[in-house]
């Protein structure tokens, strides 16, 4: 979401995937993660949980380019220090138009992300329940071209519901929360 006056950006989700026991290493670095997460245009963040359990951080970033989305998401302090087992870096697009702090819902009460992985012809272009979604849009490949599938944010009793399941190869959904300082 560029500014008047501003390039053009593209937005792009990132999801780093904590690597076992890698939280005492998450937490000494958390302020350097804080740190780095505020030079950037933020769409949506928050990390993930099973069970209660860390288990990644979400990052919906506005860069200028697929070049420029994979240093965001290879530089990251906590990748750096190694307490990542990988990392989802997709071109995104947003289709509610809002960052997550526009939610009005409000940012307490956490929620889910919810990964639908495909290819080949969209779906779930025009979301359902505008109201419990936090962020959406599909996952496209870096030049925008293919539909690679769809990622949402969402506060819902059901979360899986916001896609279609049966229209995606894989769908995952993990226990997440808003992100930033705190």
């Amino acid at each position: 979401m560029a500014r008047a006056g501003e390039a053009p950006v593209v937005e792009f989700l990132c999801y780093h995937r904590d690597r076992p026991g890698s939280l005492p290493l998450r937490e000494k670095l958390i302020e350097e993660h804080w740190s780095y997460m505020d030079r950037f245009e933020l769409i949506a963040r928050g990390p993930t949980f099973d069970g209660g359990v860390l288990t990644g951080s979400v990052h919906v970033v506005d860069v200028p380019d697929a070049a420029a989305a994979r240093a965001f998401a290879f530089e990251e302090p906590c990748y750096q220090a190694g307490a990542y087992r990988d990392v989802l870096v997709r071109r995104w697009r947003n289709v509610l138009g809002r960052t997550m702090w526009d939610f009005r819902g409000g940012r307490e009460g956490g929620g889910h992300l919810v990964l639908g992985f495909g290819s080949g012809e969209p779906v779930d272009l025009v979301p359902a329940r505008k109201d419990e979604l936090i962020a959406y849009g599909p996952l496209l490949s870096d030049d925008g071209t293919a539909w690679l599938g769809t990622a949402a944010l969402v506060r819902s009793t059901d979360p899986a519901s916001v896609l279609t399941a049966d229209l995606y190869d894989a769908v995952e959904v993990h226990a997440w929360e808003f992100g930033g300082r705190r």
